[in-house]
């Protein structure tokens, strides 16, 4: 060990703002942030928690009350102190905070000025605040014991036996130079805040199932389970274990579309309005969700996996090996668990893809037809490879049957199309996986499949073909053959 009792030193203590400022580059989202102060919330025992705002244009308040321990003055100075955790130190197996930071950090990253009121059992309220414009000023480490409309806060506080609230007044990052009666600014603050309860329903759904309360504007948020636990259809893997028990996997594979009902089927699609952006691994700590719908790397996102979501419960001292960020929002399985992760992934998956292509199957087994009809074909020309848009597909032999003296026009803006197909780009783009390929109508309006195939199913029976015999030339046709769920509603007008 070196001998430091001869070596010269001297301080290097950080400039302070400086320091918050990058504090506030960390990149939360108020999601993200709000979470991690509710995190607190959660590790003092707290039953409910209440989360509020007062619209005030550039003025406007956000508070997050809660009615855990609370603490005393000493025990919120510490708190308010940046790194007031060691990240190496033993910690309670139910805490969910590492850095010390996230109090800090959360709040710097929406707001200049945040305070902290918080009363102990036996304690009298206590009140420190943040103030950047005054850490500035001063150029020192430095609290405040000051907020405005101190009453309105005290009285929150006074109303419980023990709590804390949590106060940013002075939302920069939201609502800066914004006036009170600028409606569009409202608008977006109030879309903003409904983002945040859809994220809060996700993050904390099995502590709200087991008892925990959290209210936005007094109403009460429903929590919002990936796994639909419960449902009809629902297919469970056994639990996997690793480190001895600690790391524990299970896979879901969820229902089919057509069984589900149109309520389940949105339930499904989760805070962000999409199954396929929920479909991954949902890894949790403490059972605190930090990561929620992703392949981790291991996979590409490709909505025949849809069905597929696979559960991860860590414990809080797996952190560094699974490069738990300070926001919570990233996890990074350790080579050690990776071949066996990505196993029993793969074998989650194929169940999966296995359920979301049945009814596509028994459909093209029940509609048999010869022939396909795809949308691009491959063609030589002068010994290199080109696609060509299939001039017998059912769509556009319509259109050209239709278009008249418009058909040569259509026809050279097709070649256009066809000639300037940027297949480097797409090739380079695959070879590298920066972004998984999606499925034609991926993740918008589906009325154009509906509304044409619908078309296209009565021009057919027009035409003298059977029902069935119609359903099957739309199975065998692209892009519908995506898309087998919506044969079934096929109506002979």
């Amino acid at each position: 060990m070196i001998d430091y009792s001869n070596i010269p030193s001297t301080s290097a203590e950080p400039e302070a703002s400086s320091m918050i400022e990058t504090f506030r580059a960390i990149g939360y989202s108020i999601e993200t942030a709000i979470a991690d102060i509710i995190d607190n919330s959660i590790t003092a025992g707290a039953e409910n928690i209440w989360i509020d705002y007062d619209w005030k244009g550039s003025k406007t308040t956000l508070s997050i009350l809660d009615d855990g321990s609370g603490m005393n003055n000493e025990q919120l100075i510490q708190a308010m102190r940046p790194g007031s955790k060691n990240p190496l130190d033993e910690r309670n197996r139910d805490d969910l905070g590492r850095f010390g930071l996230g109090l800090k950090t959360a709040s710097f990253s929406q707001t200049r000025k945040f305070s902290v009121l918080s009363k102990a059992a036996d304690y009298k309220p206590v009140l420190w605040s943040w103030d950047l414009d005054y850490v500035n000023l001063e150029k020192a480490w430095k609290l405040i014991r000051y907020i405005p409309n101190e009453d309105q806060w005290l009285k929150k506080i006074e109303s419980l036996n023990n709590g804390t609230c949590v106060i940013w007044w002075d939302l920069d990052r939201l609502t800066k130079d914004a006036s009170e009666d600028n409606e569009a600014a409202k608008s977006k603050f109030l879309g903003i805040m409904d983002s945040v309860k859809s994220h809060l329903s996700m993050v904390f759904h099995r502590y709200m199932d087991a008892g925990l309360k959290i209210f936005f504007r007094d109403r009460e948020i429903k929590s919002w389970d990936p796994f639909m636990i419960g449902i009809d259809g629902l297919q469970t893997k056994p639990e996997t274990r690793l480190e001895r028990g600690s790391i524990r996997i299970k896979g879901f594979v969820l229902p089919h579309r057509s069984k589900l009902s149109a309520e389940q089927y949105n339930y499904g699609k989760g805070p962000k309005d999409s199954w396929t952006a929920h479909q991954g691994f949902y890894v949790y700590r403490n059972r605190r969700l930090l990561v929620a719908g992703d392949w981790l790397g291991l996979f590409k996102r490709e909505v025949h996996y849809d069905l597929c979501r696979v559960q991860i419960d860590l414990p809080n001292n797996f952190d560094g090996d699974w490069q738990i960020d300070i926001k919570k929002s990233i996890a990074r399985p350790p080579s050690i668990y990776r071949e066996q992760i990505l196993a029993l992934a793969k074998e989650i998956r194929n169940q999966a893809v296995e359920v979301y292509r049945h009814k596509g199957k028994v459909l093209k087994r029940k509609l048999a037809s010869d022939e396909y009809f795809p949308f691009w074909e491959e063609r030589a020309r002068h010994g290199k490879r080109f696609y060509k848009i299939n001039r017998k597909h059912p769509l556009l032999n319509e259109l050209l049957s239709k278009s008249d003296d418009l058909k040569k026009d259509i026809e050279k803006v097709i070649q256009f199309i066809e000639e300037t197909i940027p297949v480097p780009l797409i090739t380079l783009q695959e070879s590298e996986n920066e972004k998984p390929h999606g499925q034609p109508f991926e993740g918008i309006d589906h009325n154009a499949i509906k509304e044409t195939m619908q078309k296209l199913f009565n021009g057919f029976v027009s035409s003298g073909l059977s029902i069935e015999k119609a359903k099957a030339r739309i199975l065998n046709t692209e892009p519908y053959n995506f898309y087998p769920e919506y044969i079934e509603f096929l109506i002979n007008e």
